[in-house]
């Protein structure tokens, strides 16, 4: 468990200040995460490098000459918001152009993908490199669905050194891609992390058995077996990530580098035993072993588990994963003369919205928004652990913890927007933009998403009206599905909002007053969140267990039909 915090909602924001007071020779703090302290004679390509906390050395402790240039660290196992990426990568640009790259899941892909669109629309070249190693996430003709587990830092080294060598955003890109396909990682736990102030781990495993094709956020394995010896372990990373060899690679005669990794809390002379076994099967196999790595390169909080990752060589990435670094948690050789950064050069873009004019009946708009999420924060902060509960059944159990932090934060954004004179859309804007900051994660991102779309329907000059309340309401779902790109019968929020907001405008085309069609709407909401647990996952984490969430209803979708009905609290009050 997790012993040392203050508050909860702060530690993942206290610990990188603490890290970024610890490691000023390398690192310099921006908003949303680190940079490096310190440039070359000459820019580069920029590789920024980012995900949710609770992963140390990633993704902080990889910052620093032949390696990343900066890290957008979000909160505990949640995405880094769009904004975030966007000021780390802005402050990290020397010029040559910006290289993402960063693990395959949703929520990461939402807030890098925007952050990369606002580089381009600001004339900046952005590309993005999905790390996609884990061999367990989807079977082998899938996989640009993998995810990114400790793989991550074979992909990061490799274009940081690119970068560090001199080399274009092409060629950046491509060594990072062919690193990637070259990658292949396999993990497994004893037993679940905790987070700060939880009470019990995001999941259990049964004591003497072991979960096997977990992530890195606290999901629970694919499989559950008997726990082997640290032999029997070695034999079953190996059997299975030598049935993986990438194409091009064959044995006996390949070069590979083995990277065993803790997750947390298993100790170094654990892994070494295991690497003893590891290290005589690949020679069995008649591979040829270059610069192993044994120790702790992607954790996840205090997990007791390992992962095996296998580096495929060629000579183009053995020379870019020999090349010097020097980051806080990993270094190699010695890198050439630094110069240290100026306060100047780490001047990042101010993305924050002003408050413009407004007339007042939208002022007014904005007061009743302004309640409505502050209604909402308090529902979703007293439904938290029942939300959380739902997502461990097949998700990592971070979703209630999420959405109660990304309503707080919306809450008083909303507020302070509405104190200070904004209108409706403007109000909804700043609470989009702080949701999306502190929420994380894919829920953060949809939520920031649906919240900035509604207030785009009701401006900020005139009165609300039904039919702009509706128009809102139909942007919010049009944003869920092109935003996530899920559809109805995929189990996850979009089966609650479309038969919601598909409703909602039926029922005012009708002649229905605001409330009283909102009230049917919301029963229908709720209705379709409870179907949803006969429905199989088909995206996000719980896509990969299959028949797991069978009977357990989307907390996604449940969330989204608790906020209707918190909404139509509001809405009865001022009628």
């Amino acid at each position: 468990m997790t012993r040392l915090f203050n508050d909860p909602d702060d530690f993942a924001a206290e610990m990188i200040e603490g890290f970024a007071a610890a490691s000023s020779r390398w690192v310099r703090p921006v908003t949303g995460g680190v940079v490096r302290a310190t440039r070359g004679a000459e820019p580069t390509v920029a590789v920024v490098i980012g995900g949710g906390s609770g992963h140390y050395p990633a993704f902080g402790g990889l910052v620093g000459p032949g390696l990343a240039h900066g890290a957008a660290m979000g909160n505990l196992f949640a995405s880094p918001s769009a904004h975030q990426v966007h000021s780390v990568a802005t402050a990290a640009h020397e010029g040559r152009g910006v290289l993402l790259s960063f693990g395959n899941y949703a929520g990461d892909v939402l807030h890098f993908g925007q952050a990369q669109e606002r580089m381009r629309e600001a004339g900046i070249d952005c590309r993005t490199v999905l790390v996609t190693d884990d061999v367990w996430s989807a079977p082998k003709d899938e996989l640009d669905r993998r995810r990114g587990i400790a793989g991550d830092l074979v992909v990061f080294k490799v274009a940081g050194a690119a970068a560090e060598a001199g080399l274009d955003l092409d060629d950046v890109e491509r060594l990072a891609r062919h690193a990637n396909a070259r990658t292949r990682s396999f993990g497994v736990a004893f037993g679940g992390c905790t987070l700060p102030g939880a009470d019990e781990p995001l999941f259990d495993v049964p004591e003497g058995r072991m979960a096997v094709g977990l992530g890195i956020h606290g999901e629970p394995g694919i499989d559950e077996v008997d726990v082997p010896t640290a032999a029997g372990l070695a034999e079953m990373f190996l059997d299975k990530l030598l049935d993986e060899l990438p194409d091009g690679v064959t044995l006996p005669g390949a070069r590979v580098v083995p990277i065993l990794n803790g997750l947390g809390s298993v100790k170094y002379e654990e892994l070494f035993v295991v690497y003893r076994s590891v290290a005589r099967l690949l020679a069995d196999a008649g591979a040829t072993v270059v610069s192993p790595e044994v120790g702790e390169f992607c954790t996840s909080f205090d997990m007791a588990g390992a992962s095996l990752t296998l580096v495929w060589l060629d000579d183009e990435l053995e020379r870019f994963w020999l090349a010097p670094c020097d980051t806080p948690a990993f270094r190699r050789g010695t890198v050439g003369e630094r110069r240290a950064v100026t306060d100047d050069e780490l001047a990042a873009l101010d993305e924050t919205r002003e408050i413009g004019a407004a007339g007042d009946a939208s002022r007014r708009a904005a007061a009743m928004i302004s309640r409505v999420v502050t209604g909402v924060a308090s529902m979703l902060d007293a439904h938290a652990d029942e939300l959380g509960r739902l997502d461990r059944v097949a998700g990592d159990g971070d979703h209630g913890i999420g959405m109660q932090r990304g309503s707080r934060a919306a809450a008083e954004a909303a507020a302070a927007a509405a104190d200070a004179g904004a209108g409706a859309r403007t109000t909804l804007q700043h609470a989009g933009d702080a949701w999306a900051d502190k929420g994380g994660g894919t829920s953060g991102a949809i939520w920031g998403e649906m919240l900035i779309a509604l207030g785009g329907a009701l401006g900020d000059d005139d009165a609300v009206t039904g039919s702009q309340v509706v128009a809102g309401v139909t942007g919010m779902k049009d944003a869920v599905m092109a935003f996530g790109k899920a559809r109805p019968g995929d189990k996850t929020m979009v089966d609650a909002i479309v038969p919601f907001a598909d409703d909602l405008a039926e029922r005012v085309a009708a002649g229905d007053a605001l409330a009283v069609a909102w009230a049917h709407a919301a029963e229908v909401a709720t209705t379709a969140a409870e179907r949803t647990s006969e429905l199989t996952a088909k995206l996000g984490r719980a896509r990969s267990h299959g028949d797991k969430s069978l009977g357990t209803p989307d907390p996604g979708a449940v969330s989204f039909a608790l906020v209707t009905h918190t909404v139509l609290d509001v809405l009865k009050e001022d009628n």
